[in-house]
């Protein structure tokens, strides 16, 4: 199931990858029809060097900054601390476990 879950994982990374270098490579291909720069029309992503050396990133036209990132991952924290399907889905195997395992007991007495 790890192997699985790892795979599938790669996969949409994968395919995520893919679709944004697209995006780039369309991006690209429209501008050089245009044959002109036009500022509304942005790239999939963009990296560029900030005032101070940082990098800035730039995806799907919103800026991404580590402070986000930070934020995002507080976020994800807290609700991880109680998933109520999480919860819920455990009870249900538990009862589902148990009730087969009385049918078993009845069935082979």
């Amino acid at each position: 199931m790890i192997k699985f879950t790892l795979k599938f994982s790669l996969l949409i990374t994968f395919a995520a990858i893919c679709i944004l270098v697209g995006m780039q490579i369309a991006n690209n291909g429209i501008r050089e029809m245009k044959g002109y720069d036009d500022p509304e029309f942005k790239g999939a992503f963009h990296i560029t060097e900030g005032h101070e050396g940082e990098l800035e990133a730039a995806l799907l036209g919103e800026k991404v900054t580590s402070h986000d990132i930070r934020i995002k991952q507080e976020k994800l924290e807290q609700l991880e601390a109680f998933n109520f399907f999480s919860s819920l889905g455990s009870k249900f195997a538990d009862a589902t476990a148990s009730l087969f395992q009385k049918l078993i007991d009845v069935l082979s007495s």
